[in-house]
């Protein structure tokens, strides 16, 4: 029994210090420089009542957008911000007036389903 156990440790280890033998690979770590763009779109989905504009552009030093929102409660909301050395820095602006619709309680649905009832039978 001992026997089996010290070929089973020396097997153990022969098979660990094959792995740390080979070679590993590193993917180099490449860098670009920061280059211009710009982009925009905008989504107008009246089935899930999204609704929202994005535009964005950059001189490979300072990053400028915007974005515009509705909001749930009937509002817009008007992002305007400024990405650069100094940090960011963000406009907020709502236009409209929140609307809070009075809460009404759900009816309870009518009973259109009846749950089958076990049948017994005596012996």
């Amino acid at each position: 029994m001992k026997l089996i156990i010290l070929v089973a440790l020396i097997a153990f280890a022969a098979a660990d210090n094959a792995y740390k033998t080979g070679k590993t690979y590193e993917d180099p770590v490449v860098t670009y420089p920061p280059r211009p763009y710009s982009f925009g779109y905008d989504v107008k989905d009246k089935d899930s009542y999204a609704d929202f504009v994005h535009s964005e552009s950059s001189d490979a030093k300072v990053t400028t957008g915007s974005y515009r929102v509705e909001l749930p409660d009937g509002r817009t909301q008007i992002v305007s911000y400024r990405a650069d050395d100094g940090g960011y820095t963000a406009d907020v602006k709502y236009e409209g007036e929140a609307q809070y619709p009075e809460y009404k309680e759900p009816e309870a649905p009518a009973a259109s389903y009846r749950a089958p009832v076990a049948k017994t039978q005596n012996y």
